[in-house]
């Protein structure tokens, strides 16, 4: 279910420039031998550490520039629920915030934040006593795959808020060892005309990108130490700079290390090296394989389970909005391929295990979640379920595409493919081959069962228990195949069942490059 071969070839290797067609996946490739295959579902949730700034924003006051500070909330049951607040920028309207806001980054789960900018009237904790500047509202699996997101702010009538704009910039915290810093000024210029300089500091590390952004603690090795005098009106003026490294004050020769930077010089003192894992940026390639068989039942009865209910839906439907829900996320052009295997097609009506559709083979590309769900329905009435059920076929056609991802030298690209079956499979020993195979690639498996049949098949498929070997004795060199019975969540919430049917595919992701010594691609999306 992916473009032509060479099309797909040009995309793999123009991956690295895109903003992520799931997943960009804050998980750290961790160090030391590699284990043997997981045995059994390990949920991974990473702390992500949120940046924010803002330009030209609204302003509010008369005899001064906004004073703004920003507001953190998150869902929870439909209400909106803070989570945190920056410090307050004096008369400032591109604001670079030192506060960061910390979050657990939960893959699985869709988790909606919004990002409110408050001008700061009074000395009050209540928000209504704050003139509003705008708003921008997403979810943390969008700032996670774009690393770095910039968006219009809107009002609450939702037209825009001027040419304010916000911009959010997420990374991995993966260590809480804290770097303690003393430091004092020698000799600094005066830039008051009355009294002395009220100097401050600012610390910057460079990104990805080259650009350097404000921090408070010093997590990586390149620093950038800036010191102004502080003034009221907010046009704090300039003292002095300098470059250094964490390696070359870890490796001072003494305690005290001097560094001089235009007119300034700056003591260090007491200095405390940690190490910063940056956040894993990996391209998805997302695909969905659907099962059309007999054994499914006559769509156009209630009794089947492609028969679409009067409130539009059935349990193939169910899985694929509440999976694609979540990895819609991590796609920038949310275009994702569609399969379906077991049915005969117009107008011959011969059987294929392998088939668009949208009935378009050179661009199976479905716009979304929501293209996939009507690409469904639209092609329900105009196939023949029939048979055998075999997963080998759709699997090997997906493994063809990751063989090409063997090629990369960084962490970038993966591929998944999500099956939904009623549990009848034909080909055992073809698809135990097929997977044990695909186990050697970039590459998941989501088996999504539904219907009431026997699903012993598909938990032999997945590894939890025991390692899956091919008909041939051949293990799998890692664990690849993730089932989830449906009817277990059929009256749980659809985020219950997205947790359970991704619950294993972080960890799959980043045993897959561990074992092939492959780290993050440095690359950061436009």
């Amino acid at each position: 279910g992916t473009r032509r071969d060479g099309e797909m070839g040009n995309r793999l290797l123009e991956s690295c420039g895109k903003a992520v067609t799931p997943a960009c996946m804050a998980y750290t490739l961790g160090s030391g031998p590699d284990p043997s295959p997981a045995i059994g579902a390990q949920h991974c949730i990473t702390k992500v550490e949120l940046s924010v700034c803002a330009t030209s924003l609204l302003d509010r006051d008369v005899a001064s520039k906004s004073d703004p500070f920003c507001v953190l909330f998150h869902e929870v049951d439909g209400n909106w629920v803070e989570l945190g607040r920056t410090e307050t920028a004096v008369n400032n309207l591109n604001p670079v915030f030192g506060v960061k806001f910390q979050v657990d980054y939960h893959f699985e789960e869709v988790q909606k934040l919004k990002f409110a900018m408050f001008d700061e009237d009074k000395c009050s904790t209540q928000l209504y006593e704050h003139d509003f500047l705008g708003e921008f509202t997403c979810t943390l699996g969008v700032i996670v795959s774009n690393k770095k997101l910039h968006r219009p702010l809107i009002l609450a009538n939702g037209k825009p808020a001027g040419k304010g704009a916000i911009t959010i910039t997420a990374q991995e915290l993966s260590d809480n060892r804290i770097i303690t810093l003393t430091m004092c000024g020698k000799k600094l210029d005066k830039k008051d005309f009355f009294g002395k300089s009220d100097p401050y500091l600012e610390f910057h590390k460079q990104g990805e990108d080259g650009k350097w952004m404000l921090v408070h603690r010093t997590e990586v090795t390149s620093l950038h130490v800036l010191c102004y005098d502080y003034d009221n009106d907010g046009g704090h003026d300039f003292i002095g700079e300098f470059q250094t490294t964490v390696t070359k004050m870890s490796e001072s020769p003494s305690p005290l290390s001097t560094y001089n930077g235009l007119k300034s010089i700056m003591d260090l003192i007491c200095f405390a090296f940690t190490c910063f894992t940056v956040m894993m940026l990996i391209v998805f390639y997302p695909q969905v394989g659907i099962d059309f068989t007999a054994s499914n039942g006559n769509p156009r009865e209630p009794s089947s389970l492609h028969y679409i209910n009067p409130l539009g839906t059935n349990e193939y439907l169910s899985a694929i909005w509440a999976v694609g829900q979540i990895i819609q996320d991590y796609d920038t052009d949310k275009m994702f391929p569609a399969l379906g295997f077991g049915a005969q097609l117009p107008p011959d009506w011969k059987v294929s295990h392998e088939f668009a559709i949208n009935f378009n083979p050179t661009n199976p590309f479905c716009s979304g979640v929501e293209g996939i769900a009507q690409a469904y329905s639209t092609c329900l009435p105009h196939i023949r379920f029939y048979g055998p059920t075999n997963f080998a076929p759709i699997i090997n056609h997906v493994a063809r595409f990751a063989t090409q991802a063997l090629q990369q030298d960084s962490a970038a690209q993966y591929f998944t493919l999500l099956i939904i079956t009623d549990g009848v499979i034909s080909d055992m020993d073809e698809t135990r081959h097929a997977i044990v195979l695909a186990a050697k690639l970039p590459m998941s498996i989501i088996i999504v069962g539904v219907g009431n049949a026997d699903f012993a098949a598909m938990e032999f498929l997945d590894g939890d228990s025991s390692v899956l070997r091919s008909h041939t004795g051949e293990e799998a060199i890692r664990d690849i195949v993730q089932f989830v019975p449906f009817r277990d969540f059929r009256n749980a919430p659809k985020e219950t069942l997205a947790k359970s049917v991704l619950a294993e595919l972080p960890q799959q992701v980043t045993q897959y490059f561990k074992q092939r010594n492959l780290s993050p691609s440095n690359t950061v999306p436009e």
